[in-house]
């Protein structure tokens, strides 16, 4: 029986596929600029790249296309208690060009659960999407709104050579008719606010 996903078209519809998309994110820890990821698909395209801006004052990142043009950018939000981070179009950090924001979904959590608000979404009682994360199995899943919804499910792989290396490699596998930049940009959150749970405590 094939298992059809509700269309998630969120940062843009040439995102979208028909079919299942498995992509290949890797994180470069060994780098000057913090937060370097690479996005592959499973041919070993590169699909996207994520920036951080190093030394800005607020953790920055932006996602690019494979010939560097921003897609989205992402900060995470100065003294929030929830671990904020809001995403925006292009390189903007422009309200008007907000697109959703994540945040945990309590402040104390023995497994990371994220909500995800769209900008148009006026409501903070009703979350768009929700992501459910246990660093001790390494994996998440990428539920639509407040249903059981799978629309993305993530795992980290781990390698003798991936260690030595000094990368994290994680599989993602996105559903049909959903944004896989979307998808993309929630994974590199939710890897920023673990690691933002590691450094400073406080979850994951």
């Amino acid at each position: 029986m094939s298992y059809m996903a509700p269309e998630v078209v969120v940062v843009g519809r040439q995102f979208t596929a028909p079919y299942q998309i498995d992509l290949t994110i890797v994180r470069k820890m060994m780098t000057i600029s913090e937060g370097n990821f690479g996005v592959t698909d499973a041919n070993g395209n590169i699909m996207f790249k994520v920036k951080g801006k190093a030394l800005s004052f607020r953790a920055r990142r932006v996602l690019l296309d494979a010939n560097g043009n921003p897609i989205v950018s992402f900060q995470r939000k100065i003294m929030s208690m929830h671990s904020t981070w809001k995403v925006y179009r292009g390189d903007s950090n422009d309200s008007r060009d907000l697109v959703f924001s994540v945040q945990r979904s309590s402040l104390f959590q023995f497994k990371t659960q994220l909500d995800v608000f769209l900008a148009s979404n006026t409501s903070k009682d009703n979350r768009d999407f929700k992501i459910k994360g246990s660093w001790f199995e390494k994996s998440c899943t990428i539920y639509a709104g407040r249903s059981s919804t799978v629309i993305a499910q993530m795992h980290r792989k781990s390698s003798f050579s991936s260690v030595v290396l000094g990368k994290d490699k994680f599989a993602v596998t996105v559903y049909p008719n959903v944004d896989y930049a979307f998808i993309v940009a929630l994974v590199v959150i939710l890897e920023e606010i673990n690691e933002e749970g590691k450094s400073g405590g406080g979850g994951g």
